[in-house]
């Protein structure tokens, strides 16, 4: 069969490497799928502190190559930094970048899949690069294992989030508003520290404040999971309301609501920033992040299409609803360029998390309420735990491209059984 059409993606980190392959899984022949990002591998982040915690470098594990499996699909990969969309002549600009000195290249596409991420912004928190700690990659990760278990005193630690900045336009649907990109991550630290503080005898929860810009930590959980999860947060420190971070120092933190916040680690968690190259482009929201529908289409552009965190309406940024977005992407084009008629269902926000707690033992979180829906489960138990190990061999295994039940089966565990 001709390959008529041209796909691009641009970015192969969970949300492109995902979408790259429900493409092909849909599509088949029919399409040329060509992937750009400028590294060939992907580091499964939410496992880094089980790493850490584990006294290991986490690149060691959680680092794994994707390129065999695009090429078994037939789909083309270009190791490259994307610098411009040409939207109107539907053209990416890019530099390989293997060696430096590389010329700028061209390609063309028919669609384009925007899989990018986001820039976070570590560089705007005065004193991070001194005296900061964060988990969002392997080599921040490591810098923490080295710190926990070569340096640490036993002194009081601060986990929370920096204001995420969330872009607006008048052409995006209706969703709410977070002050914070993602703040399951600093609840599953806050439970899983203080089982490492306890095995290494270092302390407990009251060495440990949470922090939140917002009004109240984890909101997109809902009302009905906050009322069971904060009494659970009792014997830690909590602040509300900081507004944001204003600068980060040796023996502590000062927010930006004028309070500070003594501590001997500060385990912070940036604004997610859109890329500086998208910010002036014309399909994207006040702040760079694609504007899209419930479809993940652009209105203006209706050949541009956005996954994950690029994506304007995935807030918070988090892998479940990026994982959700390319399953309707791959379904859209599908039914566009075989001609099918297949019912595909909008994107339904919610959010699904499993944490760990430390001790073999996890949480799940499902929920839609902070959406207008009913759904609201928190459950704890060692089910969780096995459930969030379960998934990073599943997509290291196969590739990215988990089985259309593969998700839905870990709902229905998750919301019917607890060990």
């Amino acid at each position: 069969m001709k390959k008529s059409k041209k796909i691009v993606v641009l970015g192969c980190n969970f949300a492109g490497l995902t979408v790259s392959r429900f493409l092909h899984q849909e599509i088949g022949d029919a399409a040329e799928i060509t992937i750009i990002d400028r590294k060939n591998y992907i580091n499964f982040i939410p496992n880094i502190p089980i790493e850490v915690f584990n006294n290991h470098n986490p690149a060691d594990s959680l680092e794994f190559q994707f390129q065999k499996f695009l090429k078994r699909d037939g789909s083309e990969f270009i190791q490259g930094e994307v610098e411009h969309i040409d939207a109107d002549n539907k053209k990416v600009l890019f530099t390989p970048n293997e060696r430096t000195g590389a010329a700028q290249e061209t390609i063309s596409y028919d669609y384009l899949v925007v899989a990018l991420g986001c820039k976070l912004a570590y560089d705007k928190i005065e004193g991070f690069a001194e005296f900061g700690h964060t988990f969002s990659d392997t080599f921040y990760g490591n810098e923490v294992r080295k710190y926990l278990h070569n340096e640490y005193k036993g002194g009081h630690i601060a986990i929370g989030s920096d204001r995420f900045i969330q872009g607006q336009s008048p052409k995006l649907p209706k969703i709410p508003v977070a002050l914070a990109a993602c703040e399951g991550p600093p609840i599953e630290l806050a439970f899983s520290l203080v089982d490492w503080l306890k095995k290494h005898k270092k302390g407990n929860a009251k060495n440990i404040t949470l922090f939140t810009p917002g009004e109240v930590i984890a909101e997109d959980a809902g009302e009905t999971i906050l009322k069971q999860l904060l009494p659970m947060l009792a014997e830690y420190g909590y602040r509300k309301d900081t507004v944001g971070i204003k600068r980060i120092y040796k023996d502590g933190i000062d927010f930006k609501d004028g309070s500070s916040l003594e501590a001997e680690m500060k385990i912070v968690f940036p604004n997610w920033e859109a890329h500086d190259f998208m910010k002036d482009l014309p399909f994207v929201d006040d702040q760079g992040f694609v504007v899209t529908d419930f479809f993940m289409r652009n209105p203006d552009f209706p050949e541009i299409f956005a996954v994950g965190d690029a994506a304007s309406v995935t807030v918070p940024k988090s892998a479940s609803l990026g994982h959700m977005e390319c399953e309707i992407v791959a379904k859209v084009l599908a039914n566009e360029i075989l001609e099918r008629t297949e019912k595909v269902d909008p994107l339904h926000p919610a959010v699904l998390c499993f944490g760990d707690m430390g001790n073999h033992k996890g949480f799940y979180m499902h929920t839609d309420e902070w959406w207008g829906g009913e759904t609201c489960i928190l459950k704890m138990g060692y089910t969780p735990y096995i459930l969030k190990m379960g998934f990073k061999t599943m997509y290291q295994t196969l590739g990215g491209k988990v089985p259309s039940w593969g998700m839905p089966l870990s709902e229905f565990v998750g919301d019917h059984t607890i060990i």
